[in-house]
């Protein structure tokens, strides 16, 4: 087996890289080139390109723009991608919920201009590669992380939903309509019987061959044998006069050079939006890549990804496309094919321009159904039902919060949706973060080892003594929460006590207002007639512990004293003229 190209940010030899190497990974990954890989990157590149065409002109319908749009996201984004990302398999383009979020958005903004839909859509992915670069800089790539994987499970089934409605109508021949979910869904109601039964068995039988070459030729650019055969289908048959809508010409020749016509003061919404397609683009990517890393043994950067990211929709939108990100299907289907390194994305970018320069002409037959299939045949992978099960069965309020995502999505639209995601995500993390859990402690039997009564109501209380740990840091904005959850503790006990232990070994930092709030909680205490210690405090808790007194009242913070020293001392006598 040949040698894997180096992990991101390693040199041959395992020497860390310098600086402008680590923002540049084809100056890591090239030197250790071999030749036998050139022939896999080929194969992989047409390969990639030949899943990419078809998938790109579907999702381009997704956001209202032009087929040939979506060609451009892929030939300008990937080339870019390659020389700034770190992953070696991660395939940049279109995906289905941005390009759904795109659509929906601009349609508000456009005002039925086309001219402007198209520079409004441009100047969002340059924008959001603004974005990337200002987070790169700043070293926020760990910020994302604070979004949810179940939100984002609840997030992805709504936006599936979304965007197969809008495919529904050219599926069934019929002009849909409406803005909101449950407002198209009865226009569609209204519309089923006008249905070109014609239109409907076409598009049927292409949905039942691109998920029979899904689960029998995985990989392979089925979506492209769909397109040659339904185009040859309606140009040598009848069928073409049974009103079915096609694609029409394409404009042949690569896309130019050109900066958006407009600038973000003139479009009321662009900020927003190109943030939260920064969103989904780099969640939806670093999750690709980082699965993709793992299955063959190496690591992607998440900050170079910014960069990456960045690189990738300034081209994007320099060369008339939309936003971009990395999705694991169209990953996959880089991987599958052999792709050894960045060089793939390459070579798939010039097959797509040979394409547009001396085959776009042949694409005018397309019919619009064909889109509508290929598309309704990617999002259901959007709708992960076993995950969702298995959420509902480990967490209630897990599945809670993925719905309250999916909700906001239908309810509200993708773009509003991704946002009530990003706050769910926010206020979910926060109420965590201000209840953590506080642990009453027993005496495993045997041991000298206390754990949570809690789970394990078999351990032996302490008569007298009351041992509690709060598992979470102790900062200000838990700090009362800790409190009031002891006193309850101390106050519905039916024997009085003597002697509370706090034990700090679960709770890495304790800030200035958690010190305090152990230093009152010392007071209140000892004026009901109780002993209050610490115990298991790490080295920076027990120098402010110091700083602030207290270890002058409760008693010594040794690194060593654990919850047995101290009962032993109880039992025994021993704490008499403990506290200060």
């Amino acid at each position: 087996m040949s040698e894997e190209p180096r992990s991101a940010g390693k040199m041959p030899g395992g020497a860390p890289v310098s600086r402008w190497r680590a923002a540049f990974p084809p100056a890591q990954w090239l030197p250790a080139y071999r030749p036998e890989w050139l022939g896999r990157d080929v194969v992989a590149g047409v390969t990639l390109a030949a899943y990419a065409i078809p998938v790109s002109l579907a999702y381009a319908s997704l956001a209202g723009l032009p087929p040939q749009y979506g060609i451009y996201c892929y030939l300008a984004g990937g080339l870019a991608y390659a020389l700034f990302g770190s992953s070696r398999h991660l395939a940049i383009g279109p995906t289905s919920a941005i390009s759904m979020l795109v659509g929906v958005t601009v349609a508000g903004m456009a005002g039925g201009d086309p001219g402007r839909w198209v520079s409004i859509a441009a100047l969002s992915a340059i924008l959001m590669a603004a974005m990337c670069l200002l987070a790169w800089l700043l070293r926020l790539s760990s910020l994302v992380n604070f979004i949810s994987e179940t939100i984002l499970l609840g997030f992805k089934a709504g936006a599936a939903l979304t965007i197969a409605l809008t495919q529904l109508p050219k599926l069934f021949g019929v002009a849909g309509g409406g803005d909101q979910f449950f407002e198209r869904i009865a226009v569609l109601a209204g519309q089923l019987p006008a249905t070109n039964l014609a239109v409907l068995a076409f598009g049927l039988t292409a949905i039942v061959i691109l998920l029979l070459g899904e689960k029998f030729l995985p990989g392979r650019p089925v979506a492209l044998l769909v397109v040659v055969v339904s185009i040859v289908v309606l140009s040598v048959t009848p069928l073409g006069a049974l009103g079915f809508k096609v694609v029409g010409a394409l404009p042949q020749g690569l896309p130019e050079f050109r900066l958006p016509g407009l600038r973000v003061r003139d479009v009321d919404g662009v900020i927003p939006l190109a943030f939260a397609c920064l969103l989904l683009s780099y969640v939806e990517s670093v999750s690709a890549a980082r699965a993709l890393a793992q299955a063959h043994g190496y690591e992607v950067d998440p900050r170079q990804e910014l960069l990456g990211l960045g690189a990738a929709n300034l081209a994007a939108g320099l060369f008339q496309g939309y936003p971009v990100a990395g999705g694991l299907s169209q990953s996959s289907v880089n991987d599958k094919a052999g792709a050894r390194t960045p060089l793939a994305l390459v070579f798939a970018s010039v097959t797509i321009g040979l394409c547009l320069m001396y085959l776009a002409g042949l694409l005018s037959n397309l019919p619009n159904v064909i889109l509508a299939a290929i598309v309704l045949v990617a999002v259901k992978g959007l709708v992960n039902v076993a995950e969702l099960r298995h959420v509902w069965r480990v967490s209630r309020l897990e599945f809670s919060v993925s719905m309250v995502a999916f909700a906001a999505v239908l309810l509200m639209g993708i773009l509003k949706g991704v946002i009530v995601a990003m706050v769910v995500s926010m206020l979910v993390l926060i109420r965590r973060a201000a209840h953590p859990h506080v642990a009453f402690l027993g005496l495993i039997p045997g041991t000298r080892i206390y754990s949570d009564i809690e789970r394990h109501p078999g351990n032996e209380t302490i008569a007298g003594a009351l041992v509690f740990r709060v598992e979470a840091s102790l900062f200000y904005f838990n700090a009362e929460h800790v409190r009031a959850a002891l006193w309850q503790k101390t106050r519905s006990g039916a024997a009085p006590l003597r002697l509370v232990i706090c034990d700090l070994s679960t709770s890495p930092v304790v800030d200035l207002a958690g010190a305090r709030m152990l230093k009152m909680l010392h007071v209140e205490l000892r004026e009901a007639g109780m002993d209050f210690r610490i115990v298991g405090a790490h080295a920076k808790v027990r120098d402010i512990l110091r700083a602030e007194g207290i270890e002058e009242r409760v008693g010594h913070l040794g690194r060593r004293l654990t919850v047995a020293d101290v009962i032993d001392d109880f039992r025994s006598g021993a704490n008499d003229g403990v506290c200060a």
